[in-house]
């Protein structure tokens, strides 16, 4: 299976929110909710997706021949790959009926297992979605993130008891969250969380905790003082709130801010291994990329994944190679360009 018959295959079947684009770039489906888009226009999407496009690499082929090594070690865990599919919740209301999030998770966390990546699960009012993205990652030998909404302490903390059973290697929380309208009318309150209350999450977790949905250095800071492992740069792909900047544009500030003492992760418009490649050069430490995922399970299923996985670290291989990197370290700010 390529990546064209598994395009082909999603566009059967995903139903008519998302238009399974050539390149998933948040333009045709802009504002659709329920679906893949965002509230209001829909324009922190595009901007995700604009931003990376406006970089460039720089090619440089007068170097060592050497084999291109693409591993990342992250928490402990050595990975084939330095992206990981990041988490999605609602599938058969956004996409389509032929998976609901239970099914879903399934297939994303044994096959991203098998071709030696790692998927960040999502959450959802039906307890049961974690429930089972949490055997499916016990069952995947814990190579698997839970990723846990904001919701109020007693709720995190039943959610938190459970995921650790999975013996995933770390936990994530997305804090961006707090933007989807059914965190807002939850009873009892859940959504944005302060550096004390964030702290007391860290230490339930037991494992490296990682905050996503951060955009800013101060916010970087205060996951650092809470006791986070990692951020993740992310404004939600674009679907909490409009007119915020791209990740790629904030994604510096972020490293330079925590860098070297927090590992940062990057999400939000990153399509390509091309794409992959320059968050690395502007010292991000891993990727995620999250809506294409979902065309690849409906489109192909594990092997859909398995066919993803492929396209995108065989583009990081072949970018690596022509601009002088033969292993992540070796990738450098002066490898990439921009006006």
């Amino acid at each position: 299976m390529n990546y064209d018959e598994v395009l082909k295959a999603a566009r059967a079947c995903i139903g008519d929110s998302c238009k399974v684009c050539n390149i998933c770039n948040g333009a045709g489906c802009r504002n659709r909710i329920p679906g893949p888009g965002a509230k209001g226009v829909g324009d922190t999407a595009v901007r995700n997706y604009q931003k990376w496009q406006e970089i460039r690499v720089n090619m440089d082929t007068l170097h060592e021949n050497a084999p291109v090594d693409t591993s990342l070690t992250l928490f402990g865990k050595k990975f084939r790959y330095p992206f990981f599919a990041g988490p999605v919740g609602a599938v058969n209301m956004h996409y389509s009926d032929k998976y609901d999030d239970l099914a879903y998770n399934n297939v994303l966390v044994d096959a991203c297992a098998k071709a030696g990546i790692a998927a960040f699960t999502g959450d959802g009012m039906n307890p049961k979605i974690m429930e089972h993205a949490s055997s499916a990652i016990a069952a995947a030998e814990g190579m698997g993130v839970p990723t846990i909404k904001p919701w109020n302490l007693q709720t995190v903390q039943e959610k938190m008891e459970l995921v650790k059973k999975a013996g995933a290697f770390a936990i994530a929380m997305d804090v961006d969250a707090a933007g989807l309208p059914f965190l807002k009318n939850f009873v009892p309150p859940a959504g944005s969380k302060t550096v004390d209350e964030l702290r007391e999450i860290v230490k339930m977790a037991g494992v490296p905790f990682i905050v996503k949905g951060v955009m800013t250095a101060k916010g970087a800071l205060k996951a650092e003082e809470a006791g986070a492992a990692a951020v993740i740069v992310s404004n939600h792909g674009g679907r909490v709130l409009d007119q915020c900047p791209a990740t790629a544009e904030v994604l510096p500030g972020i490293v330079e801010a925590v860098g070297g003492r927090m590992k940062v992760l990057v999400d939000g418009g990153i399509r390509s291994g091309v794409d992959i490649f320059k968050a690395l050069a502007m010292g991000a430490d891993g990727v995620l990329v999250a809506r294409p995922f979902v065309t690849a399970v409906y489109g192909g299923g594990s092997e859909g994944v398995q066919c993803y996985v492929e396209k995108l670290g065989a583009e990081l291989a072949d970018t690596m190679a022509m601009c002088g990197a033969s292993a992540l370290s070796g990738i450098s700010k002066d490898m990439i360009w921009k006006s």
